[in-house]
């Protein structure tokens, strides 16, 4: 069993899709189904369902795919140790942020650390501050940033920024009342978002909550919320560094409401390796 081998089965387990998972590691799709089939029959094994046209992981692939995850990310240990020894000429540094971040506060210091440290390779993920969380653990990710204060007992938690969030939309109301608030249609991120979590508890400083709400949509994006109130479908929480431009364009208009500044938290796991690339990079943050 090769690591390579456990890459590709990792890869199609977390898409399940044989044709997604090729895409990703710009293999050919019958290279990857090759693979997975070579896992099968070597083992006497089934890692997946095939249902119709999808696949699904097995009970057996399920518990494989945490097996596959360890060692790949103590292989990533390894692989940063041998980095290090060559200091900060070459390497590779696995970031995972949420969408803020990622989209708007990360870029401009991604950019400062690679002119710096141009023979460092990054690799970006995205996801909720939830699921960034969950890379950091398993190892996937070695430093996560996120807007959510996730309590964890394997990650050290520390903050990194601060971002400010607007009540927006077409015509929103100033200093909406708990009654107003309760008739809006609201525009809402999914379960696990940092910016769905603040708008919870600005609204619970005015005692609504958020089962009061008249949520007319939940989409996965910050890009598509600002889309759907831009329409005026409705209103939400965004952050300024997001909606900044449209409220300047006088496209929306942000309302009076209180909302407090979400800090941003950096993330790492406690016992993992450090790497000199990783202290880089937060160096620039300070």
């Amino acid at each position: 069993m090769t690591l390579d081998q456990l890459r590709i089965f990792v890869a199609v387990a977390e898409r399940e899709h044989v044709t997604r998972a090729a895409k990703a590691l710009n293999l050919t799709q019958s290279a990857v189904s090759a693979t997975v089939s070579t896992l099968e029959e070597r083992h006497g094994v089934r890692l997946f369902h095939r249902v119709g046209r999808g696949i699904e992981l097995t009970e057996t692939g399920r518990a494989f795919l945490v097996e596959a995850r360890g060692v790949l990310a103590r292989a990533d240990e390894a692989q940063r140790m041998l980095d290090d020894a060559a200091g900060l000429e070459r390497g590779r540094l696995s970031l995972v942020a949420s969408q803020t971040i990622a989209g708007y506060w990360l870029p401009p210091i991604l950019a400062r650390f690679k002119m710096r440290y141009p023979g460092i390779t990054i690799d970006l993920a995205i996801g909720n501050s939830v699921q960034a969380a969950d890379r950091v653990r398993d190892g996937d990710a070695e430093l996560g940033f996120i807007e959510s204060p996730l309590d964890d007992p394997a990650l050290a938690r520390w903050q990194v920024g601060e971002d400010r969030l607007a009540l927006i939309g077409i015509d929103p109301p100033d200093d909406p009342d708990a009654d107003t608030l309760r008739a809006l249609p609201w525009l809402m991120r999914e379960e696990g978002s940092g910016t769905r979590a603040a708008l919870v508890a600005a609204l619970q400083d005015k005692g609504v909550t958020l089962d009061e709400l008249n949520v007319v949509l939940t989409l996965p994006s910050n890009e598509a919320l600002l889309s759907a109130a831009a329409t005026g479908a409705g209103v939400t929480a965004l952050s300024t560094l997001v909606a900044g431009p449209l409220i300047a364009a006088d496209t929306i208009h942000a309302a009076t409401f209180e909302i407090a500044l979400r800090p941003f938290f950096g993330l790492r796991h406690k016992e993992r390796y450090r790497s000199r690339a990783a202290d880089a990079l937060l160096d620039l943050m300070n």
